[in-house]
């Protein structure tokens, strides 16, 4: 009895998480209220506040769920002794807009964040997970670099980690520009071109 009162927790608990996303979705976060995500989940109030305190403590949930686009580099870092670091960067970085392009749960969950989580009230505290990840990220892209200056790939005159600011940057952009209108491009089929063009203009000729 326990076990299946436990079972249906987690049962409601994802069910709450899934109409909290299609609801900041559709509202934005400083607009959504408890009581739409309770209607849309089919629950009550008291349901919500069960299982978490206030709108922060659902995003920070929903972020256990997927695994964003920076956290995706994080994951995958160049191979330690690799030839081809720039080239591992490009491969990695192409590999994971393509996932991004097909998972619609980590495009929502990331919508949410960059374009629809309004700075106000405790927001930025339910941002904090993102922007560590995205500091990791850059850390990784970072040590990429380091080991193609080493290796005399990178550019003269290019410091590795303004070359990682840049890759970050266009990874963000790229998909943060993609929801805002998807049917403007298919990130995709860009990701191939936009990336390798960015590689190669850092690369030593």
């Amino acid at each position: 009895m326990v076990r299946r009162t436990k079972i249906e927790a987690e049962a409601t608990r994802s069910q709450i998480l899934d109409a909290a996303e299609v609801v900041f979705f559709e509202l934005g976060v400083a607009r959504a209220t408890l009581a739409d995500i309770a209607s849309h989940a089919g629950v009550t109030r008291g349901a919500i506040y069960w299982h978490f305190n206030n709108k922060v403590d659902l995003i920070e949930a929903m972020l256990e769920r997927v695994s964003l686009p920076m956290q995706e580099i994080v994951n995958s870092p160049p191979a330690a002794g690799s030839e081809d670091p720039l080239g591992d960067l490009q491969r990695r970085t192409v590999q994971m807009l393509r996932r991004v392009s097909t998972d619609r749960q980590t495009q929502r969950v990331f919508d949410i964040l960059i374009n629809k989580c309004e700075l106000v009230d405790d927001m930025e505290v339910a941002r904090e997970p993102y922007l560590k990840c995205r500091g990791r990220c850059m850390e990784t892209m970072e040590r990429g670099f380091r080991a193609a200056k080493a290796l005399r790939q990178l550019r003269k005159g290019v410091a590795p980690r303004n070359a990682a600011i840049g890759l970050h940057a266009l990874v963000e952009g790229l998909v943060s520009s993609w929801l805002l209108k998807p049917e403007e491009f298919a990130i995709g089929a860009v990701a191939e071109t936009v990336v390798s063009a960015y590689i190669a203009g850092l690369r030593n000729p």
